[in-house]
Order: structure tokens, then sequence, then C-alpha cells
């Protein structure tokens, strides 16, 4: 048992280290899926959502997203996704927005009612790309698929050598795993997301001072209903607020130095 062990632990390693990588603003990546891998999973995933949920028809709504989508969408590169992205407007109340990898993108009605004007939504549309752009989704399975091994692998020791309170000591790795893990590379994401996003939309011509704004709508939107900053998954409105002026200087001058000034409505 402990030499077969050893060989999987030998295996596991190999594959790690085969798989490092780097995101856009130099953090250490593990990415153990290939892009065809992503991109096969992020079409399926889109492709359930569109029958699972209803599409607007309202031409107004999806010409508006689709323009703000389309000027964002050539800065993404190549190596990411050369190819036309799909972009889809759900009618929903919720909040919020998507990119998938294999060019993906949804945007749910409710945002259009806090991002109020172009380059808000950009913002948020520009956030999610950032996404993609660092691999993050293939990051996330990837981190999981390790921890789940990990734990799996200590559950083994666990029983082989009949340690006493396994069980318990199984809910704190459990609870370890999420605290220390899983939930500190969400905000990293989130926050490192924000970053490209601002850069993305700036390039594009959209006003990237407006990113803040948009951070104030959310904020004002969520009535001060949010769990404690350490145990989210997101970034507070504020923290996100401050990353993103503290790199307003560079998002500005990539906006000034562009003679793009998309015109969406």
């Amino acid at each position: 048992m402990k030499q077969r062990m050893k060989v999987l632990a030998v295996a596991g390693l190999a594959s790690v280290l085969s798989a490092c990588a780097t995101s856009p603003t130099g953090r250490n990546q593990v990415l153990l899926y290939s892009e065809t891998q992503m991109a096969e999973m992020g079409g399926q995933a889109f492709s359930s959502m569109k029958e699972e949920l209803k599409v607007s028809s309202k031409q107004v709504e999806n010409t508006y997203v689709q323009c703000v989508a389309k000027s964002l969408t050539p800065l993404v590169p190549d190596s990411v996704f050369n190819g036309e992205w799909e972009v889809v407007v759900f009618q929903d109340d919720q909040v919020n927005a998507f990119a998938l990898p294999g060019g993906k993108i949804g945007v749910y009605t409710g945002l259009l009612n806090v991002a109020k004007t172009q380059s808000q939504l950009a913002a948020v549309i520009g956030h999610e790309i950032g996404h993609v752009i660092a691999h993050h989704g293939n990051e996330r399975m990837s981190t999981s698929t390790l921890t789940n091994l990990g734990t799996q692998a200590v559950a083994t020791a666990i029983e082989a050598n009949q340690v006493a309170y396994s069980g318990a000591i199984m809910a704190a790795i459990g609870m370890g795993s999420q605290v220390a893990i899983t939930l500190p590379f969400s905000r990293a994401h989130e926050s490192e997301a924000d970053l490209i996003g601002l850069a993305v939309m700036a390039q594009a011509g959209f006003d990237p001072r407006e990113s803040v704004e948009l951070w104030k709508n959310m904020d004002a939107a969520s009535n001060g209903q949010r769990p404690v900053e350490i145990l989210s998954t997101h970034p507070a409105p504020q923290s996100r607020i401050e990353n993103l002026q503290a790199n307003m200087q560079a998002a500005m001058t990539d906006y000034q130095g562009t003679a793009k000034r998309p015109s969406c409505k």
C-alpha cells in the first residue's frame, strides 16, 4: 500500500510540474486541462444554458449587448480564442454575466438595470473575458482536481493506519481545503479578472473610470447583504474599487492612447 501511494504521489507530482503556467499578472498557476477540453466543456455548458433559460428576444437589448461585447472580444489573444464569439442575452433578473472558454458570453437582463452605461457594461463583460484570458476556469478545475485527489490520498492513509477520530480529521481537512485553498484562489481570480478587464475595456475605447461607478452601483444594489469577505468567493465592492483605482493610471493611458470610441445604444 505504501509503495503504491508513493508511485501515485510521484506520478501526480510529475503531472503538476508539467502543467505549471503563469497568469497575465505573473501569478503561478497549475493548468491540467487542454484548451480543446476547456472549449468543449464551455460549449456544452452554454448549450445547456440556452435550453434551460429564456433567451431574450428584444432586439434593442441584444443589439446593445452585442455591440459592447464585440467591441471587447478583438482584444482577446488568438492563443486564447481566435474564432467568432457567441453572445446571448438571457431574460433573467440576475445581476450577472459570464464568459466561457470556447468563445461564449452570456449576459442576464438584470445586469442592465445596474450597469447603467455602455462603459459599465463593458467593465462587467471585460471582467468575465478576463477570466477566460487568464484561464481561471481551467485553474479552478485543476485546483479542485488536485484538492480532491489530495483529500482521497489522506483518507486512504488514515484508513490504512487506523488513525483515531478519522471522521473529525477529514472534516477538518475539508474545511481547511475550502477556506485555505478554494476561496482565496477564487478571490485572487476575481481581483485578477478585474485588472485584466480594466485594461481590455480601456484598450477597446470604453472609459475605465466607469468601472468604479459600476461597483458603487453593485454595492448599492446588494443592500448590504454580503458574507464576510474572508469567507466569500468575491472581494467586497470597496476592495474592488480600491484595486481598480490603484491601477487606473495605466488604464487611462491605454484609453487616451486609442482612437476607438464605441457607440453602443
